[in-house]
């Protein structure tokens, strides 16, 4: 109907709605039976032949997208054929790289790509980081994190995060946890998804590709005085140790990278201090000021004692300090180094971070560290080792400040 000049048109209320809501142009309602081959008397049916479907009544399955979506640029099509559309996840996919280098004593991970992630904010997108931890292990001593994308289900990060320190014994029982995050400055950082891969997977020195679809992680049960809510991922990584390992368990505090060596000739042991790495945040800015001390056990007159120098701020220090002890080789046999790492503190107490106990009553790496240095006379041997919360009893005594 064509309306004059000036005059406003009425649109009823059916009308509108078609306008805004049809994406194209109106097409015949389809009848169920056009999907169906119909048999009709009469010549076009030959008394039993089968009638196809006009063109025009094509089956939906052949309808093209942008006859069933709308008019959708190039840019949606690329967007949502970009990841799989696999109905068995809700939580997307991560692709990552791992290798151990069993030379180094490094483990490197390649955070390279997520895929479908699970939306997370009010605009329907996220904006995600990754995550690594070890486990079992201090959950802030050993985290790495990956770069914040914004805005994005299918982010790419393609960063390289290193653990240093990583000895045949923690790739036989140490698993890596691998978690998608989303980064939201008003409030907590909200959980996506989680990947767990057993270190023993891996095998030196051979890159190992890996593209999973995230798992969802129920919490354990959490502590009276935390009913309302867990504080963070940390009190779940810490009730779940306790639960997989039983009480008793040691917390690692970091990696300390260790140098022994006889002397013949100077008739002493040269102890260097090269490196501590991933160490235990003990500061509110999230590093510590490390220092290294070392003793051997027993000295009553506590007249063994060295110490490194201070490193600010840092969880990663490197110290290359050495230290040397004059004594009798038969002497040393009986004797327990003890190396512990503190925080330092202006105007209080130090804290003790770590420390770690190597001689005769020593378990695992450390005893054979000091064993190996005490037969193989004048080599400088090079292992890393665990630092934990308490010492070993093989230390004897408690830490001293």
């Amino acid at each position: 109907m064509r309306g004059r000049r000036g005059d406003r048109m009425t649109i009823n209320i059916q009308e509108h709605m078609a306008i805004n809501v049809c994406p194209g142009p109106i097409r015949p309602i389809r009848q169920i039976s056009d999907y169906f081959p119909r048999l009709g008397p009469g010549p076009e049916g030959g008394g039993g032949g089968c009638r196809e479907a006009p063109a025009h009544l094509a089956p939906l399955a052949l309808a093209p997208p942008a006859a069933l979506l709308g008019a959708t640029t190039p840019e949606d099509r690329a967007e949502v054929d970009s990841y799989d559309s696999d109905d068995t996840t809700a939580l997307g996919t991560l692709e990552f790289d791992l290798l151990y280098d069993q030379a180094s004593c490094t483990l490197h991970c390649s955070i390279l790509r997520a895929k479908g992630l699970k939306p997370m904010d009010f605009n329907g997108l996220a904006d995600p980081y990754v995550k690594l931890h070890l486990l079992p292990g201090a959950c802030k001593a050993n985290k790495l994190k990956t770069k914040t994308q914004r805005n994005t289900l299918n982010p790419v990060w393609n960063e390289d995060l290193t653990y240093s320190g990583i000895t045949d014994d923690d790739i036989t029982h140490k698993v890596l946890r691998i978690s998608v995050c989303d980064e939201d400055k008003l409030s907590h950082n909200e959980f996506i998804g989680e990947i767990r891969v057993p270190l023993r997977r891996l095998k030196p020195s051979q890159k190992k590709h890996f593209n999973i679809c995230l798992e969802r992680q129920v919490p354990l049960a959490s502590p009276s005085s935390m009913s309302a809510a867990l504080r963070g991922i940390s009190c779940y990584l810490k009730e779940l140790e306790q639960a997989e390992h039983g009480p008793g368990l040691l917390e690692e505090r970091g990696r300390i990278l260790l140098s022994l060596s006889y002397s013949s000739r100077r008739r002493g042991l040269l102890v260097g201090i090269m490196r501590c790495a991933h160490l235990a945040a003990m500061d509110v800015n999230g590093y510590s000021d490390p220092y290294v001390k070392t003793y051997l056990r027993p000295d009553v007159d506590k007249k063994s004692k060295h110490k490194t120098r201070v490193k600010k701020k840092t969880l990663n220090p490197e110290f290359n300090e050495e230290f040397f002890y004059e004594m009798e080789l038969s002497i040393l046999a009986t004797k327990t180094l003890e190396v512990t790492v503190w925080d330092y503190d202006i105007g209080k107490s130090n804290d003790f971070i770590g420390g770690v106990s190597l001689g005769p009553g020593a378990r695992g790496e450390a005893r054979k560290h000091w064993s190996d240095c005490l037969q193989q006379l004048d080599t400088a041997l090079e292992r890393w080792h665990t630092l934990t919360s308490e010492l070993p009893p093989a230390a004897g005594a408690p830490p001293s400040t």
